[in-house]
């Protein structure tokens, strides 16, 4: 294998990528904690073939708060890459 170096265009674009994959990364930790976030708050009977009235409520809000959340995260991430640009 060579002992390549990349040109300072190259480095940036990998730096980026690893930036973007990272982000990717913690986005879907965030949607892992608040799967199991939402559903230990909202489902507090046995599992059977439908939520009640009020775990399906619960969970919709929680769900809705979660994609609020991401989008501001999201927004939070392009607005950052777009100071570094």
């Amino acid at each position: 294998m060579s002992d390549a170096k990349f040109d300072a265009a190259t480095q940036a674009e990998l730096a980026k990528f690893l930036e973007m994959q990272q982000a990717e990364v913690r986005m879907n930790t965030q949607a892992h904690k608040f799967t199991s976030m939402c559903w230990d708050k909202c489902i507090t009977g046995s599992i059977g073939g439908r939520f009640s009235r009020g775990e399906e409520a619960c969970l919709v809000n929680c769900v809705d708060r979660f994609l609020d959340t991401s989008l501001a995260i999201m927004k939070r991430l392009q607005n950052q890459q777009g100071e570094h640009s």
